[in-house]
């Protein structure tokens, strides 16, 4: 075991070395390459995947540092120096060069045969295979459990040393390589299960002896397998068919019904033929834009899809893939135009409150602030149908509802910020919304650490399509370690150890029981709009009649 003293006085003698090659001492600098040879060397090969490619990398870091060495100001930090130096270059090397660890290799047979002091060229051959079937098994295995398993297994290093050599605690090189070994055996046995499936007798073993059989008893067993697939499919279809067509046109049709709402207050708010013409034909122009793209989206997806045997990719999850892209895109086009046309609106209401209002904000269609206040905030303050809002400061409390809210505990409105927060534009610690940004974002659009929606991006991410850094589930599902989806791109995709860690990852289950009451919470925002929508056309029928 390393002591600290011991560490100390390797640290102590990476500063006497340094001092004796920047002295000359070439000897010196010999040490330090023979000290860190097997850490920078294993650090790229655990990049590459290649021993070759690892020892040039490895030689171009020591020959930089070679060179540089004058400016290493902190003479003791000389591992972490060179480890630096090292990523440089890997970093380097696989963005120049692609990160196919393999891909100039020449198939053996095309090697000229030539008389060398290396190994017979039988015992070479097989030194190849091994470092094919090796890198194919650790290359699955993400980065940060990789390096510890190749750096403690290469020169059978202690846990002491790898901590050490990539500055970790020794319990943490103890949990990484635990699941390190896990994924390696787990690579494996996928490796051997997967090998051997592709030699399991097909359909065409099965036609060939079929083929072989009399006429009379081929055609009866054809049909009789055909009946038993038609029965099994037809009782499958009946069932998920009439679940899914459930959720598929339900939901929509709630969605639908919600993104109306703003368009029917917008009407009920205005006061001239002008705001209506100018209200009908920015909603119309949305609409139109949101249709176009999203069915050409939906199309991309569709022959993308088709192109793959056996994906499942129906008509349902057409339809899916084209309204979840629908709503994405009406909610980005809506509030771009919003941003873009402000300082028009703006400038236009600012007229009219001038023209027929003296100046003086009219009162909304319903406002209620309390009187009790909490560290000088408002305990609960609601304004709905304030025609001028884009004039007036946002509604601030500790419940806040207004079309530009923000809350201490909770908010609701067009664009709301708080704790928890729903609306249309949402941000916060859990915002629901259609776009959503925060810790635990749902939404249409979800951008966060935890995500959940139509098309989502976080650290773990779950929707139609989701990007992610560490785990994603979605019909399009692209992340760094962990993705299951029908496009699924990631280091482990659509394998055993991916369904594993989604099913161990708490914020998945959670996603999965939520997701069964995904109908229902539609309602929480859906209602609240619908209650707004109905005050204003109240108020404005009021405000007729007494004229």
């Amino acid at each position: 075991m390393m002591t600290p003293n011991m560490m100390s006085a390797a640290v102590n003698n990476d500063a006497e070395l340094v001092s004796g090659t920047l002295a000359g001492n070439r000897d010196a600098f010999g040490l330090i390459v023979a000290r860190y040879q097997s850490l920078i060397c294993s650090l790229a090969y655990s990049a590459t995947g290649s021993f070759g490619q690892s020892e040039d990398l490895a030689q171009e870091t020591f020959i930089t540092a070679w060179k540089h060495l004058g400016h290493l100001r902190e003479r003791e930090k000389l591992r972490a120096w060179l480890c630096g130096i090292a990523r440089n270059r890997i970093n380097n090397f696989l963005r120049r060069e692609g990160r196919e660890p393999v891909r100039a290799a020449e198939p053996l047979e095309n090697v000229a045969e030539t008389h060398s002091a290396e190994p017979p060229p039988a015992d070479q051959t097989i030194s190849n295979e091994e470092s094919a079937i090796l890198w194919r098994s650790l290359e699955r295995i993400p980065e940060i459990y990789r390096e510890p398993l190749v750096l403690f297994y290469r020169e059978h290093q202690s846990i002491e040393a790898v901590a050490e050599n990539l500055d970790l605690t020794e319990d943490a090189v103890k949990q990484r390589l635990s699941r390190g070994r896990k994924m390696l055996h787990e690579q494996v046995l996928a490796f051997v299960e997967g090998a051997l499936a592709r030699t399991n007798p097909g359909k065409a073993f099965t036609i060939g002896v079929l083929a072989a059989l009399p006429a009379t008893l081929a055609t009866s067993a054809k049909a009789a397998t055909i009946a038993v697939a038609a029965a099994q499919g037809g009782a499958t279809a009946k069932t998920a068919g009439v679940m899914g067509l459930l959720g598929v046109l339900a939901t929509p049709l709630l969605v639908i019904f919600g993104n109306l709402i703003p368009y029917r207050i917008g009407l009920a708010e205005a006061r001239s033929d002008v705001e209506r013409r100018y209200i009908k034909s920015f909603y119309h122009r949305i609409y139109a834009v949101s249709f176009g793209l999203s069915t050409l989206v939906a199309a991309g997806l569709y022959f993308l899809y088709r192109a793959k045997p056996g994906n499942g990719f129906g008509l349902i999850e057409l339809f899916q893939a084209w309204f979840v892209t629908l709503v994405v895109v009406y909610l980005l086009a809506i509030f771009i135009s919003v941003i873009a046309s402000a300082r028009n609106r703006r400038a236009y209401y600012a007229r009219i409150l001038a023209q027929n209002h003296g100046g003086v904000f009219p009162p909304a269609a319903y406002e209620f602030c309390s009187q009790l206040k909490l560290f000088g905030m408002p305990l609960v303050h609601i304004r709905i149908g304030d025609r001028f809002d884009v004039l007036r400061k946002p509604v601030i409390a500790w419940v806040a509802v207004a079309n530009y809210a923000v809350g201490g505990l909770f908010a609701f409105g067009g664009v709301a910020v708080a704790p928890f927060c729903i609306g249309g534009l949402t941000m916060g610690l859990l915002p629901f919304g259609g776009l959503a940004l925060g810790i635990f974002p749902f939404g249409g659009l979800a951008l966060g650490v935890l995500s959940f929606g139509g098309i989502v991006a976080g650290w773990q991410a779950i929707g139609f399509c989701a990007f992610a850094w560490q785990a994603a589930i979605g019909g399009v599902a692209i992340a760094h370690h962990f993705a299951l989806g029908g496009i699924a791109h990631a280091a482990q995709a659509n394998n055993d150890l991916a369904g594993q860690f989604a099913h161990a990852s708490g914020f998945f289950r959670l996603v999965q029981a939520v997701n069964r009451y995904w109908i229902w919470m539609n309602f929480l925002w859906i209602v609240p709009l619908f209650v707004q929508w109905q005050i204003i056309v109240r108020r404005r029928r009021r405000e007729q009649a007494d004229a």
